[in-house]
């Protein structure tokens, strides 16, 4: 399981009622009353910088989304506090908990989060000693005994899937009292000076039972599935979500896309641990939003062993476009190790296969795993060369709790969860291992990041596209999209990749070989504009424009280029048409400067201001 994604602040303040006697989640409606209480759930900082951003540790964990809800549906007030970056602005925290007085403040712990969570909390009772501190999420659940013994701030923390727990919890909270808390399930807590837990909750069996976020969120993550059919001894997934896979309809996961479109959101991120785990399912969700029209683009998680034609064929034509598989090595030692057995062939067959219908596919490594050696880093650059990534993420292998290898680390080392109490966001397991040292590792990981991008040009150039016709505006799509990554992405800010520019013409080049499409025109322009070709980029622009003449980039990239040819007045017949992008109300100004003639547009200023 790679780390949860997370997202932006919202704020959304509802209605505050209380809650009594109300039946389960999954049987009856909510009947409230109302209630002065109010809840925030918090999503803390990490104590070191990280080094991938959205679609890593940027984005609240979907499951708040989820737990606030539950909550909204009932109507108590609660806000979401996407919290991941505070420790930059550490006085906001103390500023903001006294300014919304909660009476509940409920933690999302991924595990490297935990110490932000402390810190927070710490500053919470500071102000209110009053104030109920929960923890939850795979980071609190694995080391729930822990964080009670250890830290008094936390009062209580929700153990595995946390809908119904937390809920639960709150209706206690705000009740007499006179019920046994233990008989919530799913719960630990301090009582009489000991640590307990309750009974285990049970898993939600029917998944669209649970509100749909989007009615009172927004967010980009979303996730079809609960549960792993893998069993990965460095994840947590199968502990904390179990091997049996539990899915929402077809009709529910669409609905949320469709309320999340409909509020603005074009890309999202399908972050289950294996989206195509049913292949029926996926295909079915692909028809619905092409049927619904809904233009989006996505990424997604895979396994190599399920994918195949037709699950990828749909999947690009409902706005697919990158799939992230663990390969984890090019060792079938170490691949064995990890638990995932699968072969070369496997992975061959899958990189090819997806990259063939235009779907970037994005293999993660992992290195400093257990013999881990030269022969076998050299195996894992092997397949990186056979398998042509175009997007490569590279991990030291970590050790987290809730995995077998956290459990076999403690019983080779006699250590216990104590051992947390280190400042620390988590253990490499290099550092485990008196066969590996820091500089082996170091330098494993420079090699196998230098060759990869020693080789990506490579890499690209051999790119082969499915020949499918109605394929073709996506395959444009996919090579202009690529060759943004080299022109201005994150290629371009990488030194080791080598031959940019050109990489990132001839990909905008081929993309015009399928489809006239705007970005590819867009971006020769700019490109011929950047070597002083104005001519050349205004022929390729006219050409843009005859198939995309109302695209407001490409009318404001024709006009910067006719004022570098000094035809002002031909400039300003692009811009005056999009006076409400910024660069061409700037543009627009210069061309009238230069004209020697008074700002038309200028006139229109006050009376729009005043209106």
């Amino acid at each position: 399981m790679y780390p949860a994604l997370i997202f932006y602040r919202v704020k959304i303040l509802g209605l505050k009622l209380h809650v009594r006697n109300i039946r389960p989640l999954d049987r009856q409606p909510f009947k409230c009353q109302i209630s002065p209480m109010k809840i925030l759930l918090i999503y803390p900082y990490f104590l070191e910088t990280r080094v991938h951003t959205a679609e890593d540790v940027r984005a609240v964990p979907l499951g708040v989304y989820y737990v606030a809800s539950v909550l909204k549906e009932n109507q108590y007030d609660v806000e979401i506090l996407n919290w991941y970056n505070i420790n930059t602005r550490p006085h906001r925290i103390r500023e903001v908990l006294t300014r919304e007085k909660p009476d509940v403040i409920g933690f999302s712990i991924l595990h490297a989060n935990r110490w932000g969570g402390i810190e927070i909390a710490k500053v919470a009772k500071q102000i209110d000693p009053r104030v109920t501190i929960v923890f939850g999420g795979i980071g609190a659940t694995f080391l729930w005994n822990h964080l009670l013994t250890h830290f008094h701030e936390v009062d209580y923390v929700v153990i595995g899937e946390g809908e119904h727990t937390f809920f639960n919890l709150i209706k206690y909270l705000e009740s007499d009292r006179s019920q046994a808390i233990e008989t919530i399930r799913g719960i630990a807590l301090r009582q009489d000076g000991q640590v307990i837990r309750s009974p285990k909750t049970e898993a939600i069996d029917c998944l669209d039972d649970l509100p749909v976020p989007a009615k009172y969120f927004s967010y980009q993550h979303l996730s079809l599935t609960r549960g792993c059919t893998g069993n990965c001894n460095f994840c947590g997934s199968p502990r904390f979500w179990g091997n049996n896979v539990r899915f929402h309809s077809v009709d529910y996961f669409v609905d949320q896309i469709e309320r999340l479109y409909r509020k603005g959101s074009r890309f999202f991120y399908f972050s289950d641990d294996t989206f195509t785990v049913s292949k029926k399912r996926v295909i079915d969700i692909c028809k619905k939003i092409i049927e619904k029209e809904l233009d989006i683009t996505w990424n997604s998680v895979s396994r190599v062993d399920y994918v195949n034609a037709e699950i990828l064929y749909w999947m690009r034509k409902a706005g697919c476009i990158q799939i992230s598989y663990g390969v984890e090595s090019g060792s079938a030692k170490i691949r064995n190790f990890l638990q995932k057995k699968f072969t070369n062939a496997k992975i061959r067959n899958a990189f090819a296969l997806t990259q063939s219908y235009g779907i970037m596919a994005r293999a993660y490594f992992i290195y400093g795993c257990p013999q881990e050696s030269r022969q076998t880093i050299d195996e894992t650059i092997a397949l990186m060369e056979d398998i042509k990534p175009l997007s490569v993420i590279f991990y030291i292998l970590d050790i987290f709790p809730g995995t077998r290898l956290y459990e076999d680390f403690k019983h080779r080392l006699g250590v216990s969860d104590d051992i947390w109490l280190n400042r620390a966001e988590d253990i490499m397991y290099f550092e485990t291992d008196p066969e590996l040292t820091r500089e082996m590792i170091l330098d494993f990981g420079q090699k196998l990041r230098s060759t990869f991008y020693e080789k990506l040009p490579g890499f690209v150039e051999a790119l082969q596209l499915i020949d499918k016709e109605d394929l073709y505006p996506l395959h444009a799509s996919f090579c202009s999209r690529l060759a943004m990554t080299f022109d201005h992405g994150d290629y371009s800010r990488i030194d080791a990749v080598k031959h940019k520019k050109g990489i990132a013409e001839k990909l905008y080049r081929r993309s015009l070989t399928y489809f006239p499409d705007a970005r590819a025109y867009l971006g020769l322009g700019i490109l011929c504009q950047k070597r002083g070709a104005y001519r050349e980029s205004g022929h390729i622009l006219t050409r843009g424009l005859t198939h995309h003449p109302e695209d407001p980039q490409l009318n404001i990239c024709m006009g910067v280029c006719l004022m570098n040819l000094g035809e002002y007045e031909q400039a300003l017949s692009h811009f005056l048409g999009f006076q409400d992008v910024k660069e061409a109300v700037h543009f627009t100004a210069e061309c009238y400067k230069a004209l020697g003639r008074e700002n038309p547009m200028v006139a229109f200023e006050p009376l729009q201001n005043k209106v």
